[in-house]
């Protein structure tokens, strides 16, 4: 096992396959489990802005969205472990990928959106987003690593427009520079933004940036379940890291499973539905 600068055992083969088996596969026995339970948050967020920007079909623009995960949940009602059977077992195994992304595009024919939702993924695994665009779970996608990189004309424009910003789980490697790149690429425009991030990675540079663009940040008084530690090891590193950092994980990491927490950022001349749930980061 490889493990990163974090503590995290490192699953990067996992991300850059030419259809999503390995991903799920990989994931199933580690009980992955954030996206499913981000749904009914981005789906909140989501209604919440159409109704009170009056915008029929909002785009959303998932960082890290890597085989389209978060957008086969929101468009077409898919939940986690449909999706682990579907990609999972064994059966499917010897399947091509033209059988499976066939299967795939009937699924996205056959389902009516429970809410119209134009989607965009930002990733830097080409052989992901060429998965999640040709299935149908994308509408659009962008190639490109905009840690190192300014977003070229032709990104700028695909990004530009964004009305909600997600993630669930790259900030952190994803940082600020990511995310102030796709902010200044909308003009004036002010995307909503929802963020789960591993607690432990501080959200603090990221808060003070959005900040500097006209954004307030609040942090949902709730943690979210990503994974199972894939082995002792990786626990003992991850709690070393977390321990390190200040961060309190008793009953929490330290029974197991890496958390998440959820951050909400929206402009200043928004204050959103007040929420007792939630407090200021």
């Amino acid at each position: 096992m490889r493990f990163d600068v974090t503590g995290k055992v490192s699953l990067d083969h996992i991300y850059d396959q030419p259809d999503p088996r390995t991903y799920f596969r990989v994931l199933r026995p580690l009980d992955y489990s954030v996206p499913q339970q981000a749904k009914s948050y981005f789906t909140k967020i989501i209604t919440e802005y159409r109704e009170s920007r009056h915008i029929a079909v909002p785009k959303v623009l998932d960082i890290g969205c890597s085989y389209g995960i978060n957008a086969a949940l929101l468009k077409y009602d898919a939940t986690m472990d449909e999706l682990y059977a579907r990609y999972g077992d064994e059966e499917r195994a010897g399947e091509s990928r033209e059988a499976l992304l066939a299967r795939d595009r009937e699924l996205a024919r056959s389902r009516q959106p429970p809410q119209a939702i134009r989607f965009t993924g930002l990733d830097t695994s080409g052989s992901a987003l060429s998965y999640a665009l040709e299935a149908g779970f994308l509408d659009d996608v962008v190639h490109a690593d905009l840690e190192q990189h300014e977003p070229t004309p032709r990104q700028r424009a695909q990004l530009s427009g964004t009305d909600l910003v997600i993630s669930t789980g790259c900030v952190g490697y994803v940082t600020e520079r990511t995310l102030t790149r796709v902010v200044r690429a909308q003009g004036m425009r002010r995307p909503w933004m929802a963020h789960f991030v591993l607690r432990m990675f501080p959200f603090d540079s990221v808060e003070r940036a959005l900040a500097s663009l006209g954004y307030r940040t609040v942090r949902v008084d709730e943690v979210f379940r990503q994974r199972r530690f894939a082995s002792p090891q990786e626990q003992a590193l991850v709690l070393d890291s977390l321990s390190a950092a200040g961060v309190d994980t008793q009953g929490l990491e330290a029974e197991g499973w890496l958390y998440a927490q959820l951050y909400l950022s929206r402009p200043y001349d928004i204050t959103g539905t007040d929420d007792p749930n939630r407090e200021q980061s």
